[in-house]
């Protein structure tokens, strides 16, 4: 047992030195037009082969029709028609998964796009990897890419959806691996990319042998005999991954090798690109960050490996009560100091993007063969109420530059509570970030490799998390120690990271001073309030109106959204409190809907500015001037 126990150990010690490493590029290390200008994005990123064939044809050949409009989308006219409207990033195509010989023409193509951009004055951007194989073409090409198709526990390829003519591919395989070298060689060298994009980083590892190859691996070097023999393994060399629903030590390892085998091959990927070029941007698209960790995707492992990733998800709204939004992404992006890419196809999803996103507003249109329209497989035009927002953000980038989020609390998501300890667990957590989220209260969302970094935020709040390392509840000793608080909504520490019983809770014996606890089901936004011992800012206003708080060296910022459809939030009252040995200067709101900022009244008193919002219509900036 002891030789498990150190086993175990220095995995996790191991873990935590190599995510305590990022790749993602500090923000004063990144080009400096990103932080000068952020990206508004224009996006079409399919090459003409693989359109042909998703729009129903059996071939991969084009018509006419279809080229003479992939002409016109390539053309210096598309490209100023483009800058007109504010864009100032294109995501361009690259590669597909048709093999380097079947897409070399569409790939010559994206060179010579990519210079009419640069000549422009845009940034560029490419698709370089769909995680997928058009097989029927790349198999004629390379045939022993047979051998990199991810299989599923039936033995049959991973296919993507109803497009059986592509196949998901190991991203790990090493082979493989080699062959999209050359693919993000191409991309950085040849079309001079400023970002490489990674698509569907969604598929992990299957049922193929170099999947199952790694994941015995995987076993042997985390596990003991005597823990393998306890889960029923007495021979490694015949492990197969777990079957779906199954249970035990299995199902944790098998979740835990493919979320990690995902981060391993981002961060290989981006390795290579910052080999050829040190200050390439990097980006995936895992998805959006949801209500729970939903498998093989941990964000928080993930999205160390780069600087920006996507969130396709719908539009926003708020019906019944109920917001459906892309904050959690956003504040999930910013404390990793990650851009988010999304879609902005209304003013109000461009608020929400100023608001809570990294130096991006997002793409604001799609103009495969010319036709401007909102998002990819939509035919709605993209719309003219977007127009002042775009210009806000250029006009205003003063406001967001180098702005810092101001968070009182933390909100911890634990990777073994939520997906071993049950779906009970990430639902306790979901539930706190979305009250906290509705009732405004300045917060972050954390995952497990920062814990080392509490010292910023005055409470920690553990919600569901059941399952921790001794690392991990050292961590948060120290904080405590330190004068930090937490606030503990229902059972916490109670299992190790492979949800193993401990003797006793490890911190019921935590000053009751210092601990906040609280049932499932509370009025959370109050629990940390409370456990904050007051908050840096407060807004009070309708239901449906959310807030962020940003800071400057000498400003104070408090966006406003409004997500209701029924009117403007009228008269909201705002709080914000002023560092010791400031005075306001002077507070006003800045909005996309009035070109000029508004002069607002403010009392200071106690440490604290006092004012009311007359309305926001969608989105207002409370900027608070200091001297």
């Amino acid at each position: 047992m002891m030789n498990l126990i150190r086993v175990v150990a220095l995995w996790l010690v191991c873990a935590a030195m190599v995510q305590a490493e990022p790749l993602t590029l500090p923000r004063d290390q990144r080009p400096e037009w990103l932080r000068r200008d952020g990206i508004v994005m224009a996006g079409s990123w399919e090459p003409l082969l693989f359109r042909v064939r998703r729009d129903g044809a059996e071939t991969y050949t084009p018509t006419e029709e279809q080229i003479a409009a992939y002409r016109r989308e390539h053309s210096a006219e598309m490209v100023a028609q483009l800058k007109d409207l504010g864009v100032n990033f294109v995501m361009a195509h690259c590669f597909k998964g048709g093999g380097l010989e079947a897409e070399r023409e569409s790939m010559a193509d994206a060179v010579q796009f990519a210079k009419l951009c640069r000549d422009a004055g845009l940034r560029v951007g490419v698709y370089c990897d769909s995680a997928t194989l058009m097989w029927d073409l790349f198999f004629k090409e390379k045939p022993e890419a047979k051998d990199w198709i991810v299989l599923g526990p039936d033995g049959k390829p991973l296919t993507y959806g109803r497009a059986t003519y592509r196949y998901f591919r190991d991203r790990n395989h090493p082979e493989a691996e080699k062959y999209y070298q050359k693919v993000v060689r191409f991309a950085v060298e040849e079309i001079k990319t400023d970002l490489v994009h990674l698509d569907n980083y969604f598929m992990g590892p299957g049922w193929d042998s170099n999947s199952v190859e790694r994941f015995r691996s995987y076993l042997g070097k985390t596990f003991s005999p005597e823990e393998l023999r306890k889960a029923g393994v007495t021979d490694l060399a015949s492990v197969k991954p777990p079957q779906p629903g199954a249970d035990g030590l299995l199902r944790y390892a098998w979740a835990d090798f493919t979320a990690q085998s995902l981060a391993d091959s981002y961060r290989s990927m981006g390795r290579f690109a910052r080999s050829l070029r040190p200050g390439i941007l990097m980006e995936c698209n895992p998805g959006p960050v949801r209500p729970t960790i939903h498998l093989p995707v941990d964000h928080g492992r993930l999205i160390q490996g780069g600087e920006a990733y996507w969130d396709e998800s719908g539009a926003v709204v708020f019906r019944d009560g109920k917001l459906s939004s892309h904050i959690r992404t956003f504040k999930v992006g910013r404390r990793m100091n990650n851009m988010v890419f999304a879609y902005v196809t209304s003013p109000r999803e461009a608020a929400e993007s100023m608001a809570f996103n990294l130096d991006c507003l997002g793409a604001i249109c799609w103009f495969e063969y010319g036709k401007l329209v909102e998002r990819p497989g939509v035919d709605k035009p993209m719309s003219a109420e977007l127009t002042p927002s775009v210009r806000f953000f250029h006009r205003r980038r003063d406001l967001f530059r180098d702005a810092e989020v101001v968070a009182d609390a933390a909100v911890l998501r634990s990777f073994p509570s939520q997906v071993f300890g049950g779906p009970e667990q990430g639902a306790v957590t979901a539930a706190v970030e979305e009250a906290l989220i509705l009732g405004r209260v300045p917060f972050q969302i954390l995952y497990d490799h920062q814990l080392t970094d509490l010292d910023r935020y005055r409470t920690l709040v553990l919600a569901g998390c059941v399952a921790m390392s001794d690392e991990q509840i050292e961590s948060v000793r120290r904080y405590v120690q330190a004068g930090g608080r937490l606030a503990i909504v229902g059972p916490a520490a109670t299992h190790d990271p492979w949800m193993r019983l401990r003797g006793e809770p490890a911190f019921a014996d935590l000053p009751e001073d210092r601990v906040v606890r609280a049932k499932k089901g509370a009025d959370y936004a109050a629990v940390v309030g409370s456990a904050c011992g007051g908050l840096s800012a407060t807004v009070i206003g309708p239901s449906g109106l959310c807030a962020e708080f940003t800071s400057q060296p000498n400003r104070r910022l408090i966006h406003l959204v409004n997500y209701r459809e029924d009117g403007p939030a009228a008269d909201v009252s705002v709080e914000v409190g002023i560092p010791e040995g400031r005075k306001v200067r002077t507070v006003s709101l800045a909005s996309p809907d009035h070109e000029k900022d508004l002069p607002v009244e403010a009392n200071t008193r106690e440490g604290k500015a006092r004012f009311v919002v007359p309305g926001v219509k969608v989105y207002e900036i409370a900027v608070v001037e200091l001297e």
